[in-house]
């Protein structure tokens, strides 16, 4: 019985981390695509955006939704279905015609998104003891980094011997092996008590995001027109509107009530900050090492490959260790030396060796990225109770991918010919920041905090 129980928990682990898997991959792969993307539709730099922000608009705004949609209706239920969804329009990606078709597609591909990554981790929650819980958290986080930043490598090979099309067409087989693995081993759970769905909160927070993503891309290349200050004043208006909502509702998507954890909302204001940085680095690095730097996309992909071996092979070790120190030293020194590293890209210009300007960077990078996420991830699930576990992993998703979301919008505010070096200068800045935040907010666990702190943990 424990060795049948063991391979169920071993096979809802892998299908977490494939289902994680392929939507953290579309938010990296897709990048490197875009000078391709932009000669065969023959768009601008600002349909770029929009074929990157598109997805993660959706992904960003509708997460808390699909949290929450898991804790009612069903948390296995909801990440099938969501699988299936991202299945049908990875396939509609891979067919459009024009530049319109492709933005909807990932438009709507972000909407099953959103039913996947929230699933993931609150099936980990439910289906895992606490005593593994630790563990497995750390591992599917080890696993996922790597998928996040080996994205580009993958898509480097592709797009070096086919058509970009191809990006999409490789989450298919992903996907299948994903539901052939979650069907029988997943335990399904919802929570007990009756809950409603936020449909309200919903719209705002898509409006609130949709509105200051369309400011921030449109505006610099429309030299600021008044539709586009109006709508960026909207969204932020709808944002303010989005927590006034929450605040009174009776059944709302977003528990505000989670945040009184001061490691609850630590966390998700570091989070803000660190994955802002990855999105925008990860957008920026690739496109200016093919169109400035002339890499091939197979060399521009493997460029970041240091990132992807050194998750995988020391992500779970910092997890663990995280567990025995405590979070805190992790996601203060973790987020400050990878924002070194991003700085160090800043001064890589044209006829510069790799092995001189971009490895050191990603390497430093790679070192201050694994000391932060399986800790990260792992104090957020842990701030709050089991009942809420899908509902916090919704937050903190789309703090992340919202977080993506702007800085990749805010990238060509002074211009696309600055845009390289206003990105990494904003990227260093933003995971600097991250680390401050940390060291400010975040305190250990009880049993790890020095003797007169265990009353500021909640």
């Amino acid at each position: 019985m424990e060795v049948k129980e063991a391979r169920r928990k071993l096979l809802v682990l892998i299908a977490t981390i494939f289902g994680s898997a392929v939507v953290f991959l579309d938010g990296t792969i897709v990048n490197l695509a875009l000078p391709k993307i932009a000669a065969n539709l023959h768009v601008g730099f600002s349909a770029q955006q929009w074929i990157s922000d598109g997805y993660l608009l959706t992904l960003s705004a509708l997460i808390l939704l699909g949290g929450s949609l898991g804790d009612i209706f069903g948390r296995k239920k909801v990440y099938i279905l969501g699988l299936v969804g991202f299945g049908v329009t990875s396939l509609l990606c891979a067919l459009a015609p024009n530049s319109v078709s492709l933005i909807l597609a990932r438009v709507v591909q972000g909407l099953f998104g959103a039913l996947v990554v929230p699933g993931a981790l609150s099936i980990i929650n439910t289906n895992f003891p606490q005593a593994e819980r630790g563990q497995a958290i750390g591992r599917w986080t080890a696993w996922t980094s790597a998928f996040f930043v080996l994205g580009p490598l993958l898509g480097g090979i592709i797009l070096d011997v086919a058509v970009w099309r191809w990006i999409f067409l490789i989450n298919l087989p992903l996907i299948a092996i994903c539901l052939i693995l979650a069907l029988p081993s997943i335990n399904e759970s919802r929570d007990e008590v009756l809950r409603h769905i936020d449909y309200p909160g919903a719209i705002l927070a898509a409006l609130a995001l949709a509105g200051v993503t369309y400011g921030l891309i449109q505006g610099p290349t429309q030299h600021w027109r008044a539709a586009d200050i109006i709508t960026l004043v909207a969204g932020a208006f709808m944002s303010g509107a989005f927590v006034w909502w929450e605040a009174r509702s009776r059944d709302p998507m977003v528990k505000l009530s989670l945040f009184k954890s001061r490691n609850f909302s630590g966390s998700n204001l570091m989070t803000f900050a660190m994955y802002g940085a990855l999105g925008g680095l990860t957008f920026a690095l690739v496109i200016y090492l093919q169109s400035t730097m002339h890499y091939s996309s197979l060399k521009a992909g493997m460029s970041l490959l240091p990132v992807s071996i050194i998750m995988f092979a020391f992500a779970a070790r910092v997890g663990k260790l995280s567990s025995v120190y405590g979070p805190r030293i992790f996601m203060t020194v973790g987020p400050i030396v990878a924002g070194l590293g991003i700085a160090t890209f800043y001064f890589v210009s044209p006829g510069d060796s790799y092995w001189l300007s971009v490895l050191p960077g990603a390497l430093l990078f790679s070192c201050g990225l694994v000391l932060t996420v399986a800790p990260l991830t792992t104090t957020v699930m842990t701030s709050v109770d089991e009942h809420s576990s899908g509902i916090a992993s919704g937050i903190n998703n789309a703090v992340s991918r919202a977080a993506g979301l702007i800085v990749v919008a805010l990238l060509g505010l002074l211009g696309t010919h600055n845009f390289y070096h206003f990105s990494m200068a904003l990227c260093a800045g933003l995971a600097i920041a991250a680390g401050f935040i940390s060291y400010v907010v975040v305190v250990n666990p009880p049993r790890l905090a020095p003797q007169g702190q265990e009353h500021m943990v909640k």
